[in-house]
């Protein structure tokens, strides 16, 4: 019995943060034994983690991004059985690792952190080129519309969808019986030209979770009503009927940012 606890006692368990431009990999997830044309950036980091501290590692992460997502801060814990120092650990995945992963803000947090069930709110930011002529910078990073949007009326549609509401018509049909409803508690939009000059449409949605593909169904809805293609009320039409044919399109993923995760 005194083995096992002291063995219990030298497990760690190890925070950090993850940039990642999502482009060339089939996403977040790594999937077992299913042959990926792209690998995953779990599996990417997993083998990394295993090489230099020579013992197999599986990650937990705050939630999965889908094929072609990036993100600004994903959280990821681990659980560690040795002593190593967490700066040079953190140095020798950055050198190890390809240059559009990074690992930063690496630390020790109490040993009962989970990284997914622990977060209380997630940011995500949507990116939409309104150029006429799309970007050849953005083309990765940004949602190639080329078209001007009314961003007064994405706003008054927008506002339907902030509270605690059954986001059944917004996230692709789930048949495992869980809940739909999810609470978001801002959602912010507006014009900028700070990325390589390009007129677009960033989207901020923060909420307590989110469904599979519920941001991107957002964003399209919004979109949607930007090109006066729907009306701001229809949003809340949609909600009460609670079916996916209601709402807009799932807009690409290239646009996609998780910006952060709060504790």
């Amino acid at each position: 019995m005194q083995n096992e606890n002291s063995k219990s006692n030298k497990i760690k368990n190890i925070k950090f943060k993850v940039m990642y431009d999502g482009s060339s990999y089939s996403g977040w997830q790594r999937v077992n034994n299913v042959k990926a044309t792209k690998p995953s950036i779990q599996g990417v980091i997993e083998e990394g983690l295993s090489k230099i501290l020579e013992e197999e590692i599986t990650i937990i992460s705050s939630g999965r991004t889908d094929a072609g997502v990036h993100a600004f801060g994903q959280v990821v814990n681990f659980k560690l059985n040795k002593d190593i120092d967490l700066t040079m650990l953190q140095f020798k995945m950055n050198e190890l690792l390809p240059e559009d992963i990074c690992i930063y803000e690496v630390e020790e947090v109490e040993k009962n952190f989970h990284s997914r069930y622990d977060a209380k709110k997630k940011t995500y930011e949507y990116f939409i080129d309104i150029n006429e002529r799309e970007s050849v910078f953005n083309r990765k990073y940004a949602y190639p519309l080329g078209e001007s949007l009314d961003i007064k009326l994405m706003e008054e549609g927008a506002k339907y969808l902030v509270g605690t509401h059954d986001f059944k018509a917004f996230c692709t049909d789930r048949k495992d019986g869980k809940s739909t409803v999810r609470t978001i508690y801002n959602i912010k939009i507006e014009k900028i030209n700070e990325r390589f000059g390009a007129n677009e449409v960033k989207i901020q949605i923060t909420g307590n979770g989110f469904l599979y593909n519920m941001v991107r169904i957002i964003v399209g809805t919004l979109i949607e009503v930007g090109l006066l293609k729907r009306n701001p009320e229809n949003i809340k039409e949609t909600l009460e009927k609670k079916e996916r044919i209601n709402a807009g399109i799932t807009i690409g993923s290239q646009g996609l940012f998780l910006k952060n995760v709060e504790y």
